[in-house]
Formats: structure tokens, C-alpha cells, sequence
């Protein structure tokens, strides 16, 4: 069933701990995308400014991410359909479908660009074909799912941990480490003399705000969490905290880490040397083995397996979300390992484009759509939800039940990333320009509520379906799989239950079950209702 990618995750699917789940969300620490933007921040803006930029991103990302991360363990959606039902419709969400594929595109060519540094510095490879290498190794690697992912990152756990150790004890143990911390001084540079600047803490904080959409690629193994068990609902909860929105904290922990090793590093090496990953800890170890190949060896290791880990991540969550984006363009689902190759492709060539020294400009325009995605959907969720009690308490994500199009969090996304990009590129001034994925934050909050009390909830929901009372499941008419009720739907056009995958591949029915599915339809009861006949139930449970 490819991990039940694009549909609700059973519980006979979910077979995980939640132990081994937190385990594989946590594989956004071995990213070494965090030590490479620390390196930039920190010679450029110094350590006071960085270290006020990511505190105020992790303060306001994280109770956002604290919110979608339970309603994604607790739905056992990932972040595309848990977004369908927020506020967006069923078409609404394809574009914000683009906008997570965009972000797991990024950093999968940042990410792979930081991994092919590293084979080119351990074989003497042309960057370009290094560029090669990476790329198509991640697709065997990337085919199976979470059957391999789960595997692959426990068992390499202690190994990146041992590496990851032994390099900050040995630039911890310099001479006057935490002087050199606290006031980097990169060859060839001044920046390390500026004082606190609120332009440059809030262009730091921007730019990390676009980290809150990482919460989707958390959410990919979040929704895998198995139902909570008596008496053990705290370790449950510890284990979506920590491997959902516990990444903003853990950010924080790479942060000073990184910031620690690149106060030394600046003293053997110039600046633009140690922003590159491997040359910086290629530095710090040889402070340990005292051989330039020893440590280039050491370096190259940790940086391809941390790079690893971290893009099969950025892989597999990548071709889940092109599954949905096009499974709704095209009303086709020609199976996950296509998108692999797909996302894999795309990153080849952002990589061709140096994506690497680009990448401060490129998070900076899209922090200011993607925290715009995430406010939306935060605010739908809490606000309209559970504070106005607006639409239904459940999340629909079925495309036979819901509006193409939901004004509350689609408008809403759409009016504070458009605001805010305009921002952003100082329409309004410098600082307006500094603090515009802020602004795209507020507007995003405020206007759910603002739009939903307008429309009244109306967009919310198209039609429901009935099903016959006492059962659980039902077999679907197009695919003859046999899934729980929850994924599935009544569908006059097929004459029986439909699930909604198959749904939302159909192309021919043309929405004939919810034919004012671009308005609003009215009935005696308020709300459609297609019942599913009879004999589609026999011999269900």
C-alpha cells in the first residue's frame, strides 16, 4: 500500500513504537544544512544577532508545530490531508501540496549539495558529478518507505552520535573555546565587531521561520504513531512532543553546538572554507588526529551519513507530496517510486544552479508563503475549531465530502503570503521588509476566524455519506481493497462505496456527487446526503 501514503494510516498498518517512530523523526538532527547556515549567520552577522534570530524563530514556530503535530498523530494523516480539511478544500490544498513539495525540494538540493561537497573532497570528483552521484543514489534508498527508513536510522544512530560527540569535545577542549564562540573571528571578515541589530536579528529569524513547515516532513512519520495505550499517554505524547515540534528546541542545541565549532574552525581556516561542512569538521578533528587525511576520512564519513539520513527524509516526504499535488492534477496515482525519481530530478538540477550559496535569499521568499500555510492552518484548527466551533470538529479530508475550494484557509494563505511578499521585497521599507514572514504570520492567524464567521462555516463540508449502522469498514467499488469507514465514501457514479484514494484519482465522474462543489448547495436538510446501497456492505464487519 506505499506506506498509505496518500490515505488515512489503519491501525493494522501502524505497527510502531513510539519509541521507533520518534527515532525517525529525529533525523532532522543529523542534517548538516544546521551547521552550514550557523557558519553563514554567525561570520556574517556575529553570535549575538544569530543567536537572537533562531531563539525568536524557535519561540514562535514552536506552539504552532506543537498543534498540527498532535492532530497528525491523533488523525494519522500526513500534512496534506490533515491541510484539506483545515480551512482549505479539497483543491485549495493542492496548492499548498506545491508549496511543502517546494520546501522538502529545497533542502533535499541544499542537503545534497552539502553530501556532494563531501565526495568530491574524499575522491577528487568534479563537483558537477558529484552533484550526479548523490542524486541517484537516494532512489533505492528512498523506494521502501518507512519498512527500510525506521531501520536505516536506528541502527545508524550511535555511529552519527559517536562521530557528531567526539568532533564538539574536541573543539570544545581548544584553547579559549567558548571567547572564540561567543566572538568569532573569521578570516578575512569584520562582521564579528557589529553590534545587536534588529534588521539583522529579524533576517535571521525569518529565515528560520521557514522551518515550521518541517513540521510536514515530521508529520510523515507522526501519523504512524500507534493509538495511545492506558496508562501510558504521557510517553506517547513525550514522543510526538520531542519528534514533532521538539525540533525547534533541538535546533536550538545544534545551534550553540555548531556555533562552538565554527569559533575554532575560524581560527585554522577562512571563512568561506569553513562554511562548507566537511572542510569545517575536517578542521576540527585534525585538531584531534593531527593528519589532515585521518580527519578529511572522519569528516567525509559523518558528513555522507548524516546526509543520508536527512535526504531520505527529504525523499520520501517529497515523493508523497508530488503523489498528492498530481494525483489531484491529473486524477492519476502512478505510484510513489515515480515521484522519487521525480523530486530526486528536480534537486539535480537546483544543485547544477548552486543552490548551496543562494540559499539565506531562497529561505527568506519562502518563509514568507510557507509560515502563511502553517498560521492558516493553526488557526483553523484552534481558533475556528475548538474556540468558535465553526464547521465540523473532524477533519475532512475525503474529496467526495469537501468544497474544491474553502475561502477560510486558502484566502486567508493566500492574502498574507501576497501582503507579505510585497513586504518583503521593501515596498514598505527595510524593516517592514525584515519583519514580513511576521507579518505574513499575523495575518495568517487573524483571518481564518475573520473569513469563517463571514462565510459561516459553509464551505466547510459539500455532502456527507451514510453507511449502514454497525460497520467498520467497506470494500471499495474501483479498487476492491477493504478500508476502515474513515477513508471512505458513498459514490453515485460507481453505484457503491469508493475509497479516497480512488476518489481522488477518478477523473470521469466530474464531481457528479457534489455537483455545487464550487458553492454552496442547498436541501432540506442543509447538507447533501448519498447513502451507499445495501448490497456493497455484505460480508463487512
Amino acid at each position: 500500500m506505499e506506506d498509505y501514503s496518500l490515505r488515512y494510516t489503519p491501525s493494522s498498518f501502524r505497527n510502531w513504537s513510539p519509541w521507533m517512530v520518534f527515532l525517525s523523526c529525529l533525523v532532522g538532527l543529523s542534517a548538516m544544512a544546521g551547521y552550514a547556515l550557523d557558519a553563514a549567520f554567525v561570520n556574517e552577522f556575529g553570535f549575538a544577532n544569530s543567536v537572537w534570530g533562531f531563539a525568536i524563530a524557535s519561540v514562535v514556530t514552536l506552539p504552532l508545530t506543537i498543534v498540527i503535530a498532535f492532530a497528525i498523530a491523533r488523525k494519522h494523516i500526513d500534512i496534506d490531508l490533515l491541510t484539506r480539511g483545515s480551512g482549505f478544500g479539497y483543491l485549495g490544498s493542492t496548492v499548498t501540496s506545491l508549496v511543502y513539495a517546494t520546501y522538502t525540494l529545497i533542502f533535499l538540493a541544499y542537503e545534497g549539495a552539502i553530501m556532494a561537497q563531501a565526495v568530491t573532497a574524499l575522491s577528487g570528483l568534479d563537483i558537477h558529478w558529484s552533484y550526479v552521484v548523490v542524486a541517484v543514489v537516494m532512489i533505492p534508498l528512498t523506494l521502501y518507505g518507512m519498512s527500510f527508513s525506521s531501520r536505516f536510522q536506528a541502527w545508524t544512530w550511535p555511529i552519527w552520535v559517536a562521530l557528531i560527540g567526539v568532533a564538539v569535545v574536541t573543539a570544545a577542549t581548544a584553547p579559549d573555546a567558548g571567547a572564540h564562540m561567543l566572538n568569532p573571528q573569521p578570516q578575512g571578515s569584520t562582521a564579528s565587531a557589529l553590534g545587536l541589530s534588529f534588521v539583522a536579528i529579524f533576517v535571521i529569524a525569518a529565515a528560520n521561520l521557514s522551518l515550521a513547515t518541517q513540521v510536514g516532513e515530521q508529520g510523515d512519520y507522526l501519523r504512524l504513531m500507534p493509538d495511545p495505550l492506558p496508562g501510558r499517554r504521557v510517553r506517547w505524547r513525550a514522543a510526538v512532543i520531542m519528534g514533532g515540534p521538539g525540533f525547534a528546541l533541538f535546533a536550538m542545541v545544534i545551534f550553540f553546538a555548531s556555533t562552538l565549532l565554527v569559533g575554532y574552525a575560524d581560527t585554522q581556516a577562512p571563512a568561506d572554507q569553513v562554511a562548507l561542512p566537511v572542510d569545517l569538521f575536517t578542521v576540527v578533528y585534525q585538531r584531534l588526529t593531527g593528519n589532515h587525511t585521518a580527519a578529511l576520512v572522519l569528516a567525509g564519513v559523518l558528513v555522507l551519513l548524516s546526509q543520508i539520513k536527512i535526504n531520505i527524509m527529504n525523499t520520501y516526504s517529497g515523493s508523497l507530496s508530488w503523489s498528492n499535488f498530481f494525483s489531484r492534477i491529473l486524477h492519476r496515482h502512478p505510484g510513489r517510486a515515480v515521484w522519487v525519481v521525480f523530486q530526486v530530478a528536480l534537486s539535480l538540477v537546483l544543485m547544477e544552479l548552486d543552490i548551496f550559496d543562494n540559499i539565506v535569499t531562497v529561505l527568506g521568499v519562502y518563509a514568507n508563503v510557507g509560515i502563511a500555510w502553517i498560521g492558516a492552518m493553526v488557526s483553523d484548527l484552534v481558533i475556528n475549531k475548538r474556540l468558535l466551533k465553526i464547521g465540523p470538529s473532524h477533519v475532512e479530508f475525503r474529496r467526495a465530502h469537501l468544497y474544491n475550494v474553502n475561502p477560510v484557509g486558502f484566502g486567508s494563505m493566500v492574502v498574507a503570503a501576497a501582503v507579505s511578499l510585497v513586504a518583503y521585497f521593501g515596498l514598505f521599507g527595510a524593516t517592514m521588509a525584515a519583519l514580513a514572514p511576521f507579518v505574513s504570520l499575523v495575518l495568517a492567524l487573524v483571518l481564518p476566524p475573520v473569513i469563517a464567521l463571514a462565510t459561516k462555516g459553509r464551505f466547510y463540508e459539500a455532502r456527507t455519506s451514510e453507511f449502514p449502522p454497525d460497520t467498520s469498514e467497506a470494500e471499495c467499488v474501483r479498487c476492491a481493497g477493504t478500508y476502515e469507514l474513515i477513508d471512505m465514501a458513498t459514490c453515485p457514479f460507481h453505484d457503491g462505496a469508493i475509497c479516497s484514494l480512488c476518489c481522488s484519482t477518478e477523473g470521469a465522474c466530474h464531481d457528479s456527487c457534489k455537483p455545487h462543489a464550487w458553492l454552496p448547495g442547498r436541501t432540506e436538510l442543509g447538507m447533501p446526503r448519498v447513502g451507499v446501497p445495501a448490497m456493497i456492505t455484505e460480508g463487512t464487519s
